[in-house]
Formats: structure tokens, sequence, C-alpha cells
């Protein structure tokens, strides 16, 4: 799959699952249950022990049925190596624009972090897919609006205190996609294995989503 299929297939899905999680042991079916409830754009984050091989165990068990991508990516070197490892993607919470340099060079989505106007448009001037505003819960959906007026140009991915509650206002808000930690991959379901949980919430998250077109 291209770079442009690869990024309608994040649009087109609308979320963005952000897997930490500090018991990678169950990480290939929790992304298992994620496909199975519909969201099929999966991040596992590096703070994830053992994150690379967890990506390689990803890549292997669901292939083409995730896009795969690394998270808390700080550096070109992790980005790189995130890459060899299956990743298709690359996430950050912080703008590097090396990282958005080698994303560039291997034709690779990157989805950088930002948070003031400057930031976001600095990522995006840079090259950037997606600019990924984090922590989305503090500046909520009405910075989002704002931002639509100068730069409507701009996809932007709330991240951060995006649940059930808030998502419709993000989307309304202008938001292209929306990055979703905790509230849908539980960290209780994950401890005790509770697939059947996480599938039931990527389906919700799935059918809510379809409720509000996007910016995408």
């Amino acid at each position: 799959m291209d770079k442009p299929s690869q990024l309608r297939r994040v649009l087109d899905c609308g979320l963005v699952a952000v897997v930490r999680s500090p018991d990678s042991g169950q990480l290939v079916e929790v992304a298992r249950a994620l496909a199975d409830g519909g969201v099929t754009v999966v991040e596992i984050t590096m703070s994830v022990p053992n994150a690379l091989d967890m990506m390689r165990q990803v890549r292997q068990a669901l292939g083409d049925r995730v896009l795969l991508g690394a998270g808390t990516i700080l550096d070109p070197e992790t980005a790189r190596a995130a890459l060899l490892a299956g990743a298709e993607y690359i996430v950050a919470p912080t703008l590097n624009l090396d990282v958005i340099r080698l994303c560039q060079r291997y034709d690779k989505l990157v989805m950088p972090g930002a948070f003031t106007p400057t930031e976001i448009l600095t990522a995006w001037e840079a090259g950037a897919d997606i600019v990924k505003v984090f922590p989305a819960d503090v500046v909520g959906p009405a910075f989002f609006k704002a931002l639509r007026g100068p730069l409507p140009q701009v996809r932007l991915m709330p991240t951060g205190g995006v649940d059930l509650t808030t998502a419709a206002a993000f989307l309304k808000a202008g938001a292209c996609c929306l990055g979703v930690g905790s509230q849908l991959v539980e960290a209780r379901a994950v401890a005790e294995g509770n697939f059947d949980r996480i599938r039931d919430l990527a389906r919700q998250y799935v059918a809510f989503v379809k409720e509000f077109p996007s910016a995408g």
C-alpha cells in the first residue's frame, strides 16, 4: 500500500488506537481485538516494554489487517528502528524536524505532536501528513475550531482526553481523525486479557465516528 493509500486508510477509519501498556505480553491479541472491532489503525508506543519486538509480532500475526504505527518517537534514530521493525507510520508527542525529514526520506506517514499555532504550522510546512495536537484536553474542541479559520488546510488529530463524550465535539470542530488511548485500550481490560471488552469498545468508537464526518 502506497503512502496516499495509507493516509486515506487513516482518514477513513477516523481513529488511531494508541496502545500504551506496562505489559507487552498481550499486545498481539489487543491489536487483533481492535481490528475485529473495526479499528484498523493501531499505534504501539515506544514506552511499551520490548516495543520493537511487539511491532514485529503484530506485523507477522496480523499483516495488512491493521495499519501499524509507532508512537512516542522522540528522535530519528528511534523512528528508523521502528520502521525497520514493521511500523508504517510514525507518531510523536513533540515536534522534531529530523523525524519528519526521515519519514519523508523513506516515504512514510508522519504525525508529529504540536501544541501552539506556530508549532502546528511549522510541522505542516515541514511535511507532516497529520499534526497531532497534544494534550488536546488542555485546549479542547474550541481550539480546533479557532484554528480552522487561518489554517483550514492542516489536518489535525486530537490526542489526550478524547473519549466517547468529547469525540463528537472534536470532529465537529475540524479534527480529521481521533487519537484514542486508554479510553479505548483500557488498562484493566488488557491486564485481565478481556479482549471482548476491547473489541466491543472498538465497535462503539467506530459506530460513533461514522455519525460525525471529519475534516479529513
